[in-house]
């Protein structure tokens, strides 16, 4: 049965829901196997190298409230996190960025917490195009207006992502109930209609069930824009609600990131570092993956958390596991460090 599921994926044959519960539903360790291998095999047809994203964390002083149960990157949420406010001025933002494109880093996601209508998203969004070459991913999540994707459009924003983490409204509810699913979901559409590839992805391991998964995954076709799928796994933050809640499995995660791999054969699958862990990039490459997200470099200016676990990848770490795997990581080619001290504008004007 297994075998010819996936046969009828690699011969790029839609498959049927009850198909892909099966893939979710395997025991048998060879039958594991075999659905990475294929994910691996789908993504080696496509040619593309793994890219690499930094991250610049623009403010952690969200408003809203209450406050997810599992956050540990909102203000006062978790001490393992980014526990006391911060909100990034102009300057650090560039300094950030000109760091990252520096190191080779192709992209950089600047995220922020919730309450500022998308003008912090807007201002990143200026100072990394204006001084950078940098790909541009802004997360801000469902704290933007019709007026702030025009602004993201203007500044030529590559991707603009809004995480619907689960359709399983009742779950939403419980765990988020501050927000309202269908808030992301009009920022999905918002961003879809602006033309902006859209970047919408998975938390697992809240207490979703598979068909849960597999519905998420048919309502994420709905974005006409959709080019990019995280998959996170559920990690607990000390101090929070859910510091109990067991943490998602290694294993749970490379089934789901392949099963999306083999579901979207050329949309970019993006893995964060901190939540399948420093340690177990390798397994996400194993599994399909073709982006590996809060990549950071040595000299990186700021104190950096990651949001889903503190920990993140180090780019010379991450750079060796790809290596290693004989998998091509897409870098840009490194600048002279005097272009980039002699050139640091004092003042940024907003526009």
């Amino acid at each position: 049965m297994i075998n010819k599921i996936l046969k009828k994926a690699l011969n790029k044959k839609s498959l049927e829901n009850k198909e892909i519960l099966t893939l979710f539903q395997i025991k048998n360790p060879d039958d594991f196997k075999k659905v990475l291998d294929t994910a691996v095999e789908i993504r080696s047809e496509n040619k593309r190298p793994i890219k690499l994203t930094s991250t610049v964390h623009m403010t952690n002083q969200c408003q809203v409230s209450p406050k997810c149960k599992y956050c540990g990157f909102a203000a006062g949420t978790s001490q393992e996190g980014y526990y006391h406010s911060f909100f990034k001025q102009d300057q650090e933002i560039l300094e950030a960025v000109l760091n990252i494109e520096k190191s080779g880093i192709p992209r950089v996601s600047c995220s922020g917490a919730h309450g500022f209508k998308g003008k912090h998203a807007v201002k990143a969004a200026q100072i990394v195009k204006e001084n950078t070459s940098l790909e541009l991913l802004v997360n801000v999540g469902s704290d933007l207006t019709e007026s702030a994707i025009e602004k993201l459009a203007y500044y030529n924003t590559d991707t603009v992502c809004c995480n619907l983490e689960t359709v399983n409204e009742e779950l939403f509810n419980r765990l988020k109930p501050g927000e309202t699913l269908q808030q992301r979901i009009k920022v999905c559409e918002m961003v879809s209609d602006e033309g902006i590839e859209l970047s919408s992805g998975l938390l697992i391991g809240l207490g979703e069930s598979y068909q849960d998964r597999i519905d998420h995954f048919n309502f994420l076709r709905r974005f006409e824009t959709l080019g990019e799928i995280p998959i996170m796994g559920f990690n607990p933050y000390k101090g929070t609600p859910m510091e109990n809640h067991p943490a998602c499995s290694l294993e749970e995660q490379m089934k789901t990131i392949a099963i999306t791999r083999i579901l979207f054969p050329e949309i970019r699958i993006t893995v964060p570092t901190p939540t399948i862990g420093p340690e177990n990039v390798k397994f996400s490459l194993m599994a399909g993956a073709d982006n590996l997200a809060t990549v950071i470099p040595d000299t990186y200016p700021h104190t950096v958390k990651g949001v889903g676990s503190p920990v993140f990848g180090n780019l010379r770490d991450v750079l060796a596991v790809i290596n290693e795997m004989g998998l091509k990581p897409q870098l840009n080619k490194q600048e002279d460090s005097n272009h980039y001290e002699n050139n640091i504008p004092q003042t940024i004007d907003s526009k």
